[in-house]
């Protein structure tokens, strides 16, 4: 368990706060490049990291990304009009191009320079692999750009990202995604399906034999540069071990293990301390995407969001929400869903959302297989600390580190270290 003073400094991330500052080292995706629309469109509304900001598309197809009031009189921005290369206010006309720049202040004399000595406050972006990425730190600390995760370099037709809001702090969703523990029971499914299932080989008996591995898997964690790397080793009836690695990368991409060449990923990027946004991303490197690859719908809706503060954001809602207990069906848990709940980010979203908007970890009682959560938060402690002393963390420096790839496979091997001597080359990503 964390302390109330752990717990506190890790979940919070607004302007000032140690785990604040450490995110605001790293690129960090901004919004789907699908939400603004084309040049000129109209303006999007949202709160990253606890700062309400302003996104649009200018005239030449470049982001923007600034701060949500106007420095004149502290109007909306997001009422502006996106036009000629800039975003214009609508209360006095004031004008600022992507950079933050005010570049035309019509309420002001023609011969007044009051212009040149205004900003709006804005932030670098960068688009790759569908996201707009933001940068939210000191300029002088600006990596060159975002990391090489696999699915930023794979073309379009290769790789599928959505994204869902969430009303919970950011920690819980990356706690789940490296708890392996709990696929065996709220993932769990009896119920008799037509065709193969989503992840299943063309080996037959090597899909009977992960089905049927132990549901207590033994856990060994490794730390690297960039994150960390954990296998789930579970003991299977023909003597053999099925292991799934995950690699947890800073400060939170997840990559999902398959024993198929489609995988998965997630973002989980903080809105603030109370919501975060989960991107989904479907990645296939060998060959063009099938959209049944990832099984379980992945859809959402764009829609305003009000935030208890009442602040209007654009963003992305799944159709499962605590509104309808995320569409819990008791016939279908009875039938054979462990859950009751369709789909496996949605199953997510439920327990983790359930916790409340942030979760009191004092409370808790961990066991053997929470070793990489454990193991997470005391880095995340570490690297928020160690910045509160000067010390740079190193991945947001080096990009190359993320060039890396999960492994799930059947192996005789009963140690972590045996498997990635054996393995090691297919977890790296050629550059």
């Amino acid at each position: 368990m964390l302390t109330v003073e752990e717990n506190t400094l890790i979940s919070r991330t607004g302007p000032g706060s140690p785990m604040g500052e450490l995110f605001r080292r790293f690129w960090v995706p901004a919004f789907l490049s699908s939400e603004l629309d084309a040049p000129d469109g109209a303006p999007l509304r949202t709160r990253l990291l606890g700062e309400d900001l302003v996104a649009f598309r200018d005239t030449n197809g470049q982001v923007g990304l600034v701060e949500a009031f106007c420095p004149h009189r502290r109007a909306p921005l997001f009422f502006g009009r996106n036009e000629e290369c800039g975003l214009r206010c609508v209360y006095h006309g004031w004008k600022f191009d992507v950079s933050g720049a005010c570049i035309d202040m019509p309420s002001e004399p023609p011969e007044s320079n009051f212009k040149d000595k205004v900003r709006v406050k804005a932030y670098p972006t960068f688009e790759t692999g569908g996201l707009v990425w933001a940068y939210m730190g000191p300029p002088e600390k600006q990596p060159s750009r975002p990391p090489f995760i696999e699915w930023t370099e794979l073309p379009p037709s290769r790789v599928r990202v959505s994204k869902w809001f969430h009303e919970c702090n950011y920690l819980q969703g990356i706690e789940g995604d490296i708890d392996t523990a709990h696929i065996g029971f709220l993932h769990r499914d009896t119920r008799p399906r037509p065709g193969p299932g989503v992840w299943q080989t063309q080996n037959a008996r090597d899909n009977e034999l992960r089905r049927k591995a132990d549901r207590f898997p033994r856990l060994t964690v490794m730390e690297t540069d960039y994150g960390l790397v954990y296998g789930g080793r579970r003991a299977t009836e023909d003597g053999l071990y099925y292991w799934r690695l995950t690699q947890w990368m800073l400060p939170g991409f997840s990559l999902i293990p398959a024993p198929v060449s489609a995988r998965g990923g997630t973002a989980w990027i903080p809105v603030d301390d109370q919501h975060c946004v989960r991107y989904n991303i479907g990645l296939n490197p060998d060959a063009d995407f099938d959209a049944t690859a990832l099984g379980g719908s992945l859809t959402s809706s764009p829609t305003q969001f009000t935030l208890p503060d009442g602040t209007v954001i654009d963003t992305m809602i799944p159709p499962g929400t605590k509104a309808n207990t995320y569409g819990l069906d008791r016939a279908a848990q009875r039938a054979g869903s462990y859950s009751g709940i369709e789909g496996i980010p949605m199953q997510d979203k439920a327990m983790i959302e359930g916790m409340g908007y942030l979760c009191d970890r004092s409370q808790e009682h961990l066991g053997t297989t929470d070793l990489a959560v454990i193991a997470m938060r005391r880095l995340f402690l570490r690297l928020a600390r160690e910045l509160q002393q000067g010390i740079e963390p190193v991945a947001p420096s080096k990009p190359e580190l993320y060039r890396v790839r999960p492994l799930d496979i059947l192996s005789p091997e009963p140690e972590l270290e045996g498997v990635l001597r054996e393995h090691g080359q297919k977890t790296r990503v050629p550059a």
